[in-house]
């Protein structure tokens, strides 16, 4: 009997064996296929919703685009210069303005067409000349009182989104005006790899196209036209559809959705079609995963049952080896570490005396700027004072001395004020009139303006312009305006200076010469930028004055008039009614 015994039971442990692995193959199968209708919905409706987010986003941009674009026309038509222009037949440097306005708002073209449909300026000098009185957008301008958009080239060639609106000159049509909307380089930033975005017009062609292929034909034919797949690129695509339920269409061979929303503009319509690639390597990379962790479970578990005591054996030797090996390196790292940081201090403390001295030469290099003018005119005053003593009209030379005495004590303002270089703000401020600032501007300059025979033309309001600042630092930034003023027309025949102060919420101080105007507007109130001859001055009139006003709370711009001229201009906030009660109040 005993020796029958062992054969049915092991019999019955091998049989038991294999249906423990048939089974433990069919859970996993299960667990695949389950896994893959799980994640293959969640992961589709995560990237649906990422797509309708896009697309939301798309079609506000291409409407906010159009919406912009739409309101240039009516500015233009308005334009006085543009219409006097058409008046008068006089073209020249209408091209150019408008080729500042094409920079400025984006357009694609800017194109200024006469009564009779001829080009008479345009952002693009090439189309001069053209005449376009038979083009659908001139003859829909005429016949429109608003703004008219026009698309050409829908059904072929090159695709053209215009606004165009009428001029008119006392009630009389004198031209058109047309902007070319540059959409191509929306779509340009919106090309990816994953998706293809499009817009349809209410035919169902399509106009605009991430893919430039699908333009000018609707989706069905685009996607007809396609060309053929390999035997290997259908095979793949057969055995990749795993979810055709989702999918709207394939491109190249990629399985794609559609998604569709309406343009509240001339009946277009976006279309979003978006790739299900990720999708596809997200839930492979799951199963792949799942797959993984059951092989390895698996061969951890047979692995177990043969050679544990072997396993752990080797598992206890390379895990000291790591960590020996990551001890050595974490004290290698700690050295290098201190050795670092060792001389990130000395490179500090090296930086820090650098920044010591160059601030120190800054300083130095100011008041060396600033005491000049007042020392200049010091000379100018004693040179008439001697004169007049030697005439014997000691009364007039009484005046220079007074003049001088005056200086030195700006000399002493301006060595006060140097502190206020090298902090934020100022000091105690005070109510100024703009108009005696100016006054007492032009009379320091007046010995080198007298000098150069420079002609001063002066609009001052007659009523007080109060703001809230230091007189003497709103002086020095006249003086260093009125200076450069002066440095700029030296090569002119007729000197011409203009100092124009208008009120208002903010008070504009306008300093404008008749020279050759400023080369470079990007460093021009940058520390030690100067284009005067070495010993003239070291080009930090500008920074100074420039960093004055910010303190004030306004600032200082630069911008070359249309006679060729620079102008510069001094804004400050004006003095509410508010702070000259308080600065009445603090006075008494």
């Amino acid at each position: 009997m005993n020796t029958t015994e062992p054969a049915p039971r092991s019999r019955r442990s091998h049989w038991m064996l294999r249906a423990g692995v048939l089974a433990f193959l069919v859970g996993t199968g299960v667990l695949i296929w389950l896994s893959n209708i799980y994640f293959t919905q969640r992961f589709s409706e995560a990237t649906r919703a990422d797509a309708e987010a896009q697309m939301t986003l798309y079609s506000g941009r291409l409407v906010s685009e159009l919406h912009r674009n739409s309101v240039v026309p009516l500015l233009l038509s308005r334009d006085t210069t543009l219409i006097s222009a058409l008046n008068s037949d006089d073209y020249v440097g209408t091209s150019q303005r408008l080729i500042s306005y094409k920079d400025e708002i984006g357009a694609k073209s800017i194109v200024l067409l006469d009564d009779g449909g001829r080009v008479v300026a345009a952002s693009d000098r090439r189309e001069l000349g053209t005449v376009l009185r038979d083009s659908t957008f001139f003859i829909e301008a005429l016949r429109s009182p608003d703004t008219v958009f026009t698309t050409n080239g829908v059904k072929e060639g090159a695709l053209g989104f215009y606004y165009s609106r009428k001029m008119q000159s006392q009630k009389e049509t004198v031209g058109v005006i047309l902007i070319e909307v540059d959409l191509d380089q929306l779509f340009d930033r919106w090309s990816t790899r994953d998706s293809i975005i499009f817009v349809s017009d209410s035919e169902g062609v399509i106009i605009l196209s991430t893919e430039r292929q699908f333009r000018h034909q609707t989706l069905e034919a685009a996607l007809a036209n396609q060309p053929a797949l390999s035997a290997v690129e259908r095979a793949w695509q057969a055995t990749g559809d795993w979810n055709r339920s989702v999918v709207n269409a394939n491109f190249q061979g990629q399985p794609l959705f559609r998604l569709d929303q309406k343009i509240p503009f001339q009946g277009w319509k976006l279309s979003y079609l978006a790739s299900f690639e990720d999708v596809r390597a997200r839930v492979n990379a799951v199963l792949a995963l799942e797959l993984m962790v059951l092989a390895i479970v698996t061969a951890l578990g047979f692995y177990y049952l043969s050679r544990r005591a072997i396993r752990q054996s080797f598992l206890f030797q390379a895990e000291s080896r790591e960590l020996r090996a990551l001890n050595e390196r974490l004290q290698a790292e700690i050295a290098e570490r201190e050795r670092v940081e060792k001389d990130l201090e000395v490179a500090e403390q090296s930086l820090a005396q650098s920044s010591k001295l160059a601030a120190l030469g800054e300083m130095s290099a100011a008041v060396s700027h600033e005491l000049n003018q007042p020392l200049a005119a010091m000379r100018t005053y004693l040179a008439g004072a001697k004169l007049l003593l030697q005439r014997r009209r000691p009364t007039e030379a009484m005046s220079s001395f007074q003049r001088i005495d005056d200086l030195i004590e700006r000399m002493g303002s301006i060595t006060r004020q140097l502190k206020s270089y090298a902090r934020k703000g100022g000091d105690d401020l005070v109510a100024v009139d703009m108009r005696d600032a100016v006054t007492a501007s032009l009379s320091m300059m007046s010995p080198q303006l007298s000098q150069m025979k420079v002609e001063i033309l002066s609009d001052l309001p007659p009523e007080p312009v109060m703001v809230l600042a230091d007189q003497v630092r709103v002086e020095q930034v006249i003086v260093n305006l009125l200076r450069n003023a002066l440095d700029a027309t030296k090569l002119q025949e007729d000197r011409r200076i203009t100092i124009t102060l208008t009120g208002g919420s903010t008070i504009k101080l306008s300093v404008e010469d008749n020279g050759k105007g400023i080369e470079n507007l990007d460093e021009l109130f940058e520390p030690f930028y100067t284009t005067k001859k070495p010993g003239d001055g070291v080009g930090l009139g500008l920074a100074i004055s420039s960093g004055i006003a910010k303190d004030l709370g306004g600032r200082l711009i630069a911008r070359n008039s249309q006679s060729g001229g620079a102008v510069f201009e001094f804004w400050l906030p004006e003095l509410d009614k508010s702070q000259i009660k308080a600065q009445t109040q603090a006075a008494e």
